[in-house]
């Protein structure tokens, strides 16, 4: 006996809406990062549609008393091949727009380490957009791998709360917390680690007044190129650290 939902066939599509509480602003971001508008209606309800490549953005009418600053609005998942070209795609059109990328306040591009799976774009709605990469791991230990220590796994945890949570408060506590605790017994190469993170993070969070504390002890450490090399990875913009090197030996 066939029934109604036999005759359902597997072929839906699912399109987000995003609440959309500041159109025009939000309009504005997306053009200068290089969408196209086949949609927009304001009156009498908010409709939008911005596209980029071979995905589109649908936005409609926001709760009354939705406050965009609080970053609470909504978000959408895009899955992808490779994430590094679209950021290197968007941070270029911000260059363009405004000088430079903007990786503070509403709306913002977040940080692109080299190497990792996944990065969100905040637009001027308070709606967060996190591009990810299809192959990237399944299974996280928040916390650092168990099959890691010391030192390490904090490294590990730390960069887990960055690029999966998108939470550098709680990285820069994991690894202030670790080189108070882990340090005296690790690897020079894992404090310079731990200190390369510190560095880009005080600044991000605006505590560069800790930057200089933290640049010494990186400098007073001797590293081989290799482990220079291997430091810089840790971080999205290895120039912050350029001031602290010491001269290798």
């Amino acid at each position: 006996m066939t029934t109604s939902a036999d005759r359902v066939q597997p072929n839906e599509t699912t399109v987000p809406l995003l609440p959309c509480p500041a159109p025009e602003e939000t309009l504005a971001f997306w053009r200068a990062l290089g969408f196209t508008v086949p949609y927009e209606q304001l009156r009498p309800y908010v409709y939008l549609v911005v596209q980029f490549s071979g995905f589109a953005l649908h936005y409609g009418p926001a709760p009354k008393g939705l406050d965009p600053a609080k970053e609470q609005t909504g978000g959408c998942l895009v899955m992808v091949d490779a994430v590094a070209p679209y950021h290197a795609a968007f941070a270029d059109a911000m260059r363009r727009a405004h000088g430079k990328v903007l990786v503070k306040g509403l709306p913002r591009l977040t940080r692109y380490r080299a190497g990792a799976s996944r990065f969100s774009v905040v637009d001027p709605s308070g709606n967060t957009v996190v591009f990810i990469q299809r192959d990237e791991p399944k299974d996280l230990e928040y916390g650092g791998s168990k099959d890691l220590a010391g030192l390490a796994r904090v490294l590990d945890n730390a960069r887990i709360l960055r690029e999966f949570k998108m939470d550098d408060r709680a990285a820069y506590r994991a690894l202030d917390s670790g080189m108070r605790r882990r340090a005296e017994d690790a690897p020079a190469v894992e404090q310079a680690t731990a200190l390369a993170g510190l560095i880009e993070l005080s600044i991000a969070l605006g505590k560069s007044d800790r930057v200089p504390e933290w640049g010494a002890r990186l400098r007073a450490l001797t590293l081989t190129e290799e482990e220079r090399t291997q430091v810089r990875a840790y971080v999205a913009d290895p120039v912050v650290l350029e001031p602290w090197w010491s001269d290798p030996r």
